[in-house]
């Protein structure tokens, strides 16, 4: 219904969400009721060029909206709002805006009207293709991640305190070359350690030479009498009881001649044979390098026996 001295109108259409191309929604009037009726003739139109509804004006105070295209969705836009001017045919001429508000409804097949009520939008439960590849992506990189601070976790190791044998300094001591190794070289009881009853024996060790001097005794020359078998006996015997006498603990060893040794017998040199005994002709055998000695003591036997 129009007002014209106040020049407003108001109207709430419903369309269905399957209309089709220029299907009516909904036919509008206007009546001004200070003139008689039939008395003033209204003209509609719209405001601006609408893409989804237009107005048919039937030239009798009344007009048909319809639709532009085929079909409305409720999920992209649910309401629609549509301006509508009327003016009249009087001098000067007198117009009026409006605005009809068209709400989109859910309908069943036979076009009745089941819900207009506001609907959340559900989205499909399924992801796109991009989704999913962006999530494996995320997931990829942080497995490789994880995988590289691992790595880099075992190769990390702890520096050793001495690097090698040779780099040894004044501030460096190694405590672990045997057993666990102790950080502190003054936190044990010496005392505890030594053995009383070896403390109180006081025996002399011969694997170090003792603090205690000996003065040396002086052995009696032996009688020209006395047995040289006795004598030697008798002086080993001494060494064997005397603690200051070197060696401390040491041992040597004697190879015999003949026995286990890889040198010759040197009892084929008989010291007291004559040059003229000697046979010197193998010395030419050994090579040139030995000719000076084979003409030396070969030339001089010749010489013998010649003369």
């Amino acid at each position: 219904m129009l007002i014209i001295n106040s020049l407003w109108f108001f109207f709430l259409f419903v369309v269905l969400h399957f209309f089709f191309l220029l299907q009516l929604i909904q036919t509008i009037s206007a009546v001004d009721k200070d003139d008689p009726l039939g008395g003033q003739k209204f003209f509609f139109s719209l405001a601006a060029v609408n893409p989804n509804f237009t107005v048919q004006d039937n030239e009798d105070n009344t007009a048909r909206i319809l639709t532009r295209r085929n079909g409305f969705s409720r999920h992209e836009i649910s309401t629609y709002l549509l301006p509508v001017v009327i003016s009249d045919n009087d001098y000067p001429i007198q117009s009026s805006t409006g605005t009809l508000t068209i709400r989109v409804c859910a309908c069943d097949s036979r076009g009745n009207m089941q819900s207009c009520n506001a609907e959340a939008l559900l989205l499909p439960a399924g992801l796109s293709t991009g989704a999913l590849i962006a999530i494996l992506l995320c997931i990829i990189i942080l497995l490789v991640i994880v995988v590289l601070f691992a790595a880099l976790k075992r190769q990390r190791k702890k520096e050793p305190l001495i690097l090698s044998k040779e780099d040894i300094r004044d501030n460096i001591v190694s405590y672990n070359d045997e057993g666990g190794g102790e950080e502190d070289t003054q936190a044990f009881d010496i005392g505890t350690l030594r053995n009383p009853a070896a403390i109180e024996d006081k025996k002399l060790r011969r694997d170090i030479i003792p603090e205690t001097l000996f003065v040396p005794r002086r052995t009696p020359s032996a009688p020209d009498n006395t047995d040289v078998r006795d004598f030697i006996n008798q002086r080993l015997k001494e060494h064997d009881t005397d603690p200051s006498a070197p060696p401390y603990d040491s041992l040597a060893t004697y190879a015999y001649e003949g026995n286990d040794s890889i040198a010759e017998s040197l009892s084929s040199l008989e010291s007291g044979t004559t040059e003229g005994d000697q046979n010197y002709d193998y010395l030419r055998e050994w090579g040139p390098r030995f000719n000076k000695l084979a003409e030396m003591y070969g030339g001089g036997e010749s010489d013998k026996d010649t003369s």
